[in-house]
């Protein structure tokens, strides 16, 4: 529609509201916004990729498979676009309740997708998990696969895991990746920005995520006992804050480390508490740094026998609903 107005005043402030208003509605039809889902087996790099793309870390990242637990939700935002990624648990057959938990947050994910990135260590042999290759040929959601560690194989170790996921998955994109070398990592955002539907932003263009600040604190412990710890530790290990109070210069925070077995606690605490002093020494300066404070953090340890299999507990910790 055309206006025509006399030079003047009130009619040129009409005049710029309505071609204001215009321009937004424009604007609003080009953005694009999509919820990207991140699904493979444990040890893909899933975590690594999601903060590759975000340009910053969310996921707690380390080299031990089954790091992730949650479903964790980062939002990349740009003046045209909204990005709602999704890291998932490496998908498995489970064991104990705790997996069942983690596993039903990988079924979520495989149906409430604009977009799949399944990604697979390109020097892995395993297979993708059967149950779960079969839900993703199944889905009429997008898919665009990824040889992650491409940098570990180079083009001719690539070829072959090329040639297979093309057969597996004809419909899918093929992109060879390193997250953690952030190889292609911006031709596969290319990629997913022209997948994603034109859609109005799903949260606040300040968002970086769904989860509480209490989450990602204590996922920054649990990350430095699977850096520290070996075998059955990290696995027997649940983190719960138990006070998040901030102050203007700093912040006061309290943890509880659950652990199956006293055997296991003696090990985590160490010789003369040597080892919790130096998973809180790690955890406080990557708080600090991620909240941009000083941090006083308080943690012990509690023996909290066979809490992975405790549907009670482990709803109370956001595994089930």
């Amino acid at each position: 529609m055309t206006y025509l107005f006399r030079i003047g005043g009130a009619n040129i402030e009409y005049f710029c509201f309505h071609q204001l208003k215009l321009i937004k509605i424009v604007e609003e039809i080009k953005h694009r916004a999509g919820f990207v889902n991140i699904i493979g087996n444990p040890n893909a790099g899933k975590s690594t990729l999601m903060n590759a793309l975000l340009g910053e870390k969310l996921s707690i990242v380390t080299p031990k498979a089954q790091t992730t637990r949650h479903r964790i939700m980062g939002i990349m935002n740009g003046d045209n676009y909204q990005i709602v990624y999704s890291d998932t648990p490496g998908v498995l057959d489970p064991k104990y309740k705790l997996q069942e938990g983690m596993m039903k947050s990988v079924g979520t994910a495989l149906s409430d997708a604009d977009l799949i990135l399944l990604v697979i260590d390109s020097a892995d042999k395993k297979e993708l998990h059967p149950a779960t290759l079969d839900k993703i040929k199944k889905t009429k959601i997008p898919e665009i696969f990824c040889c992650n560690k491409y940098d570990a194989v180079g083009n001719d170790g690539v070829i072959p895991v090329f040639e297979t996921w093309t057969a597996e998955l004809p419909e899918a994109k093929v992109f060879p990746v390193s997250a953690l070398e952030k190889i292609h990592t911006r031709e596969l955002l290319d990629q997913i920005l022209k997948v994603l539907p034109i859609s109005p932003p799903y949260f606040p263009k300040d968002e970086v995520s769904d989860r509480s600040m209490r989450f990602f604190i204590s996922e920054i412990i649990r990350e430095k006992i699977f850096m520290n710890y070996d075998k059955e530790i990290p696995y027997a290990c649940e983190v719960n804050i138990e006070e998040y109070k901030e102050e203007q210069d700093i912040i006061h925070i309290s943890a509880v480390i659950l652990i199956e077995r006293e055997s296991q606690k003696r090990i985590l605490i160490g010789h003369q508490g040597s080892g919790l002093k130096r998973v809180g020494t790690q955890a406080r300066k990557d708080m600090e740094s991620f909240v941009g404070k000083k941090v006083m953090l308080k943690t012990h340890v509690k023996v909290d026998e066979n809490w992975r299999n405790d549907s009670r507990k482990l709803k109370n910790f956001g595994y089930l609903e």
